[in-house]
């Protein structure tokens, strides 16, 4: 496992209280560190990657719990929906314009709760995201932070075929970061992230 997925669920339900709460989850077609079944009043589920978005579905079905979830196949920018919180689960660094999607949040939810990568994190660079994680930050800051913490884990990988597989979507730069690690067996990299809330 490349990370403690479980850890950052629990920085994640302590730092901010989902319960009753109608939550516009964005980027939900990744690995759901939200769980859907988290005692949400509604968990509207928004991503533009279709087929991950089935995969959640199927998930909802088989928990039972398909009245308390919609499944939004739509980018962020596009969706109309309103309520109690905004949750963007590592995904804001990627989206073309920060500052215009935390405006956009801000007017579907009083809420805005974003759980991304701190810049500086060794992670990212290898990831080669450095400049993204940088400019989502700085909007973040000129939005106005209301709350933040800050947490250190590693990502870890058996092999440098593992690690490659991890990176290879981030393209050649990433690739080209990791190759020191060729030969390389019980791989760690440190990653640091952050909760904030906006």
């Amino acid at each position: 496992m490349a990370t403690d997925y479980a850890q950052l669920t629990e920085n994640l339900l302590r730092f901010y209280d989902f319960t009753n709460k109608v939550v516009l989850f964005v980027g939900a077609g990744g690995r759901q560190l939200l769980d859907p079944s988290a005692g949400t009043k509604k968990l509207i589920a928004i991503d533009q990657d279709v087929d991950a978005l089935r995969e959640l579905a199927a998930n909802v079905a088989a928990k039972g719990i398909q009245d308390s979830v919609e499944v939004v196949g739509s980018k962020f920018e596009d969706v109309a929906l309103s309520g109690d919180v905004v949750y963007f689960e590592f995904c804001l660094h990627e989206m073309a314009d920060s500052q215009k999607a935390l405006t956009h949040a801000k007017n579907l939810a009083r809420d805005i709760v974003v759980f991304d990568h701190s810049p500086g994190s060794e992670w990212i660079f290898y990831g080669a995201e450095e400049d993204k994680v940088r400019r989502s930050a700085q909007a973040m800051e000129r939005f106005g932070l209301r709350g933040r913490e800050r947490f250190h884990t590693e990502q870890r990988f058996e092999d440098y075929a593992e690690l490659l597989a991890k990176v290879r979507a981030q393209g050649p730069t990433a690739i080209q970061r990791t190759q020191r690690f060729a030969g390389a067996t019980n791989i760690v990299i440190p990653m640091r992230y952050e909760l904030n809330l906006l």
